[in-house]
């Protein structure tokens, strides 16, 4: 008697298509029967699972979808490892999926270069700004003398070792999914987006690493990491590595008041806004609580007012005159310190650029200005720099000891990667985060929520 055809797996635009049996394919509860091709089908990220079950229960298949190799990868650079680095990667070994969190500054970026030494497969870093993207690529460059391809940027070269973005992954997985073994996910609390979540589901890689200081997302969706990307394996705090990996730092929070004519403004701004919340039943404390003010606000001219006057109260509380005061006596204390203002919005940056005359980062920054401002930074050229989001993650900033808190969101995340920029270790360094709050305000509010972590208890 002939035996059975091999069941035979394809990779198809993020997809795995089984060629087989039907009464063998439907006792996988991950497959599923595609009329269309008369196939069963799954997402690529099965790929491991299925190879794995098909062992278990002896079932011969052809594989027609692994199109990654194995490579030969040896650090040219050599370092010690720290010991906490060392327990990340054994930890990880042991599954081969999941992902570490560990502070900025701890040496991520490090303990996935010692990863991808260990799989030895073509491999795959992924990065959510083009500046990390620069970063990992002359960290390979340096460690392993290979020089990786890219994706992103205005560049499109695959290589055996490849850096791309989120944006430029997930558009591109579809094609390249059975490219690579070893799938890396730099700041992978961005993975569980609604788009770039198929960067991970449109992969066949057996080997995935996150990497992240901050997994819990607002939306609750860090859950979702477990099922494309795999467990929390491995986890160090920020106070655990203060002083030794980490320089030490402190957290001075000033509250400062508003002008009488300031303070009328905010309140019947803050009325009218308020008004409209309660009339509508909204509560911000739903998950969906923005979306629906916002769905809500374009509806009438009640509405349309009521939005004006949301960003109306926020913006007198982010540029109020004695946030200004203070931001100059601390300018004026921290004059040989290398400096970092942070805000909210990108209308105050340069409202503090021109009104103090420093230079100012943003999105809008051009990318030449951009690293010819950093490199001036770290160089001494000048000693402070004004942001909004941009520089909340992705870059490195070693000099920077002192940040300045002058508005933000709520966000746990956003003050934890702002706290980060300041801790990269240096000998006799000491890290001081400032916090302007203006007090009988919201903002009391939203500094409770963003502190809300153990490195500010």
């Amino acid at each position: 008697m002939k035996p059975p055809s091999p069941l035979k797996i394809h990779f198809d635009q993020g997809t795995l298509i089984l060629d087989g049996p039907s009464d063998i394919l439907s006792q996988f509860d991950y497959l599923r029967h595609d009329r269309r091709t008369e196939n069963f089908r799954c997402y690529a990220y099965f790929y491991s699972q299925l190879v794995l079950d098909l062992r278990k229960k002896k079932i011969s298949y052809q594989d027609h979808c692994r199109q990654y190799n194995e490579i030969s990868l040896s650090m040219k650079t050599r370092q010690s490892p720290r010991s906490f680095q060392k327990e990340a990667l054994e930890k990880w070994l042991k599954q081969r999926w999941g992902y570490v969190v560990l502070p900025t500054g701890s040496g991520k970026s490090f303990l996935a270069l010692m990863a991808m030494e260990k799989v030895q497969r073509s491999t795959l870093v992924i990065v959510p700004t083009l500046d990390l993207m620069n970063q990992w690529y002359s960290l390979i460059e340096t460690y392993f003398g290979w020089e990786p391809g890219l994706i992103g940027g205005g560049y499109y070269e695959i290589k055996e070792i490849t850096i791309t973005t989120y944006d430029s992954a997930w558009t591109h997985m579809e094609h390249l999914g059975n490219r690579f073994g070893f799938l890396i996910f730099d700041e992978c609390h961005h993975l569980p987006g609604e788009s770039y979540s198929f960067a991970a589901k449109f992969a066949i890689a057996p080997f995935r690493l996150g990497l992240t200081a901050t997994p819990e997302r607002s939306d609750g969706k860090e859950e979702d990491l477990k099922e494309y990307l795999g467990k929390e394996i491995y986890r160090k705090r920020i106070k655990e590595l203060a002083g030794s990996t980490l320089s030490e730092y402190q957290i001075r929070k000033v509250f400062v008041g508003l002008t009488a004519e300031e303070e009328e403004e905010y309140r019947l701004a803050r009325e009218e806004y308020l008004q409209f919340i309660r009339k509508n039943s909204i509560s911000f404390s739903h998950p969906k609580g923005w979306d629906k003010f916002i769905r809500l606000s374009c509806r009438s001219e009640e509405g349309r007012k009521a939005f004006q006057a949301y960003l109306r109260q926020k913006q007198i509380l982010q540029s109020s005159r004695s946030k200004f005061q203070i931001l100059l006596q601390l300018l004026k204390k921290h004059c040989h310190d290398k400096i970092i203002i942070f805000t909210n919005d990108n209308a105050t940056v340069y409202e503090i650029s021109k009104s103090f005359l420093l230079p100012a980062i943003t999105h809008q920054t051009k990318i030449k200005e951009r690293k010819a401002l950093l490199e001036g930074f770290q160089k001494g050229d000048f000693h402070v720099i004004v942001t909004s989001k941009v520089l909340n993650e992705g870059v490195d900033l070693p000099e920077a000891n002192v940040g300045i808190v002058l508005s933000g969101s709520g966000s746990v995340r956003e003050h934890v990667q702002r706290l980060g920029r300041l801790l990269r270790k240096k000998e006799g360094k000491e890290a001081i985060l400032y916090e302007v709050v203006v007090q009988n305000s919201s903002e009391v509010y939203t500094s409770q929520r963003r502190g809300d972590h153990e490195a500010y208890q």
